[in-house]
């Protein structure tokens, strides 16, 4: 019956812990901006398309300068 109290315990010392770690972060702003990751992903990928066109434009000139 001992170990039941010790387990208990413990387990609503962990819980204490996070809580209070979660409180502390979510003071700090670490949980206001959830929505801006996700349209910077969106974002992200057409500015690499735009790059890979402008990369692939630069290496056609590069080769018919060469060429010439």
């Amino acid at each position: 019956m001992d170990i039941l109290y010790l387990m208990i315990f413990c387990s609503v010392t962990l819980a204490v812990i996070f809580l209070v770690i979660f409180i502390v972060n979510a003071k700090n702003g670490q949980f206001e901006d959830d929505e801006s990751p996700a349209v910077r992903m969106l974002l992200d990928s057409e500015i690499i398309k735009e790059e890979d066109t402008d990369q692939e434009e630069n290496s056609k000139k590069n080769r018919e300068e060469k060429s010439d």
